[in-house]
């Protein structure tokens, strides 16, 4: 059985909110070597932002699951 690339994406993105200094974490999610989005954790705000690479549309949640599962879909993507 293939692992879960759900559960590889929230462990990347608890990381981020589990860094010991109080900088903003940021992390690049590809697909086959393509970069697809910017994530980054503002750990003052406590909220994650997502860039999509191609549209440059930026993205702000509160909850780990709601960014996790657009992550999910911009890696999914099958354009």
């Amino acid at each position: 059985m293939k692992s879960s690339q759900l559960v590889a994406i929230i462990k990347r993105l608890e990381a981020m909110q589990e860094a010991s200094d109080d900088e903003v974490q940021t992390r690049r999610f590809e697909k086959e070597g393509v970069e697809k989005g910017l994530v980054s954790f503002d750990p003052s705000t406590q909220t994650y932002t997502l860039e999509e690479v191609e549209s440059h549309q930026n993205f702000e949640f509160d909850n780990i699951d709601l960014v996790a599962m657009e992550i999910y879909d911009l890696l999914d993507d099958e354009e």
